[in-house]
């Protein structure tokens, strides 16, 4: 049986456009499909950013971790445990201020860990966690794609061949916030995508 996982992390939570767009992307993808899927929502769960703490209790080793850095680590460790069991992940991405999410971003720095989804070798790193299908949906109120100001991209790209996951493909949902047109426009794109899998998006 396949293990999917979908990782949202829009402020709107359900009603954000990334996360409608996971939802329609699921259900285009596995409905009629042996699989199960597991949903984090980043917005649902109040991820606070990195702390020195936290970093600590993961250096700390086990069998020495108070009740605080057990829990602290759990945090990273639970995140991680999902991502290895995982044979498809989602990434549901909304754009603000020409970035990711900063709860992506916290989310991100927790399983960046060094001897675990990555380690330097004499050759520079390498990723640890590889053979997932990843998939990244881009959701924008305004165009952006392939141009400067679309450092998201590259960022979430690289993030993620850092820790293995160098096969990423990308579909865009732009321009819905530039009228009604567009943004129908916008998600009719999706839908034609999305109906045919191996012609999704490549960055």
């Amino acid at each position: 049986m396949k293990h999917v996982l979908v990782i949202k992390s829009s402020l709107q939570g359900e009603h954000g456009n990334s996360s409608i767009a996971a939802e329609r992307y699921i259900q285009a993808n596995y409905a009629d499909s042996d699989v199960t899927i597991a949903r984090l929502d980043l917005s649902a769960i109040d991820l606070p950013h990195l702390t020195a703490q936290e970093m600590q209790a993961w250096s700390t080793p086990e069998s020495e971790r108070n009740k605080e850095q057990k829990a602290l680590a759990a945090r990273s460790e639970s995140f991680i445990d999902d991502l290895n069991k995982a044979d498809d992940i989602v990434f549901a991405v909304p754009m603000y201020n020409f970035a990711i999410p900063s709860t992506l971003k916290a989310y991100f720095d927790r399983i960046a860990r060094a001897g675990i989804t990555f380690k330097y070798t004499e050759n520079g790193p390498e990723g640890l966690i590889k053979h997932k299908n990843v998939t990244v949906l881009a959701a924008r109120g305004g165009m952006y794609q392939g141009t400067p100001l679309d450092t998201q991209s590259e960022y979430v790209k690289n993030f993620l061949a850092f820790l293995g996951m160098s096969e990423v493909k990308f579909h865009y949902i732009e321009g819905l916030a530039m009228g009604e047109e567009a943004a129908s426009n916008a998600w009719q794109k999706f839908s034609s995508q999305i109906s045919e899998p191996n012609t999704a998006l490549e960055h």
